[in-house]
């Protein structure tokens, strides 16, 4: 049987991915060391539990950092090889656009500062850098996915399930809940899973009744058959265990500090001023709601002020085009495309205002990350964006465009103070650490082993 499925995923992967042909002398070994992993695997099992008995009494009673910016003191207790993780779920990492792909690009190098040996099974079309191999201790494995919004999850996962069932991590986290689909495969194949529901992604406006359908069946999978079950936010968590009637953990997004000074150049290539546009950085779909931003900035008049997007669509549709189109209206409004690295923070650092008017979040990264500029922020009264717990004059009704165009007055008319922007980072920050959210995510591998 591991036989035939290594077959099947070294036909499949050759014929779509030329850099991931085996060469034939290696063939026999890769078998034979597969096959000696999984009869070793109750061995294997005792000797992870030694390891992670001891990290969670440490982290018990450790549950402090000696600085924001730091790892806690308690450490995994390394005593025989070290974890072998195996990330699925999500398009790649560094500089690739989406939530879940920031998510793991934050946690990922951490798990391996806690004693992971981690590798991340990424799709061959958004892992751009041919020769990334490696990259702040994470391995990467390219496995073929086809390009289409409909399938390229479900391939892609189905894929890596069978990988993994080749290679015999000792756990395979698996993001999100289209991905969530393939758990109980996993589970048939012996391995230790676990699933972070990163929101109801059903939800999403671009998805069909089908499609809809398919990740609904994919969230109760994944919360049924999963060894463990991590979710981002109590919205999420309270869902589960009403529908369910199964426990999570809440782990919830992070924020690192960023350093605020940051080149204004950046903005002379969108003909921007400091602290004089709003933006509002995040993928060109539906659910962003961008259409409701333009309508409220155009009722404004902020004459003053220009409106940025920073993002672009992965697969270029309708609504991409309806919001290029209502763009190209305005001249006061600029579309930046996707940005990363200090384009981004500058992006970011400079900005007056941010706004996010989504009708559906799990727990938005970019929200937090704007707060941790110190940005003055407007969201949607969605219950994702409540959890955050911001002052209540900084939501507006879903929708409502009249009382958001107000708040945007409102807003540029009194910009925020250096020491009111100075409070906002040094809240975030305590609130959602990556540090303290990667000893949290290790807890839970651990547990798996120890119960």
């Amino acid at each position: 049987l591991m036989g035939s499925f290594l077959e099947l995923f070294k036909n499949v992967n050759r014929l779509f991915l030329s850099e991931h042909k085996l060469a034939l002398s290696n063939q026999y070994n890769t078998y034979v060391q597969a096959y000696s992993e999984s009869c070793d695997s109750l061995s294997r099992d005792n000797q992870v539990s030694l390891n992670t008995k001891a990290f969670i009494v440490n982290t018990s009673f450790s549950q402090t950092f000696t600085s924001t910016d730091q790892l806690s003191t308690a450490q995994p207790a390394i005593t025989t090889k070290p974890m072998h993780v195996m990330m699925l779920g999500l398009r790649g990492f560094p500089n690739v656009q989406g939530g879940v792909e920031t998510h793991a690009e934050h946690l990922a190098p951490l798990l391996v500062k806690l004693g992971c040996n981690l590798e991340v099974l990424v799709r061959s079309p958004y892992q751009n850098t041919a020769n990334l191999k490696q990259w702040n201790g994470v391995r990467f494995t390219k496995l073929w996915a086809p390009k289409f919004s409909a399938l390229e999850a479900i391939v892609h996962t189905f894929l890596g399930v069978i990988y993994a069932a080749i290679k015999r991590p000792d756990v395979l986290h698996i993001h999100a809940i289209g991905p969530a689909l393939m758990t109980p495969l996993a589970r048939l194949f012996g391995l230790k899973v676990v699933v972070t529901h990163h929101g109801p992604d059903y939800n999403r406006q671009k998805w069909g009744v089908v499609a809809r359908n398919i990740l609904l069946l994919g969230e109760w999978l994944g919360m049924q058959f999963a060894n463990c079950r991590i979710v981002i936010s109590t919205v999420i968590r309270d869902s589960v265990s009403r529908k369910y009637t199964k426990l999570s953990a809440l782990i919830h997004n992070g924020v690192v500090l960023p350093n605020l000074d940051v080149s204004t150049s950046y903005l002379q290539q969108f003909g921007l001023e400091k602290n004089k546009y709003i933006v509002l950085v995040s993928r060109l779909v539906p659910e962003k709601r961008h259409l409701d931003l333009i309508q409220a900035f155009n009722l404004a008049k902020i004459n003053d002020y220009k409106l940025v997007f920073v993002g672009a669509s992965d697969h270029p549709d309708a609504y991409a085009k309806s919001v290029i189109d209502a763009a190209s209206l305005n001249s006061n409004i600029v579309l930046t495309g996707f940005q990363t690295g200090e384009a981004l923070q500058s992006l970011y650092a400079h900005a007056g205002l941010f706004v996010l008017p989504s009708s559906h979040e799990g727990l938005s990264i970019s929200l937090l990350e704007a707060l941790s500029y110190g940005l003055p922020v407007l969201a949607s009264d969605i219950p994702a964006n409540l959890e955050v717990g911001l002052n209540p004059a900084c939501y507006f009704e879903l929708g409502n465009i009249e009382q958001l165009a107000q708040l945007l007055k409102q807003n540029t008319a009194t910009p925020a103070t250096l020491e009111a922007r100075m409070q906002l980072r040094k809240w975030i920050v305590s609130h959602y650490n990556w540090h303290r959210i990667a000893e949290k995510t290790y807890t839970e591998y651990c547990k798996m082993f120890t119960n």
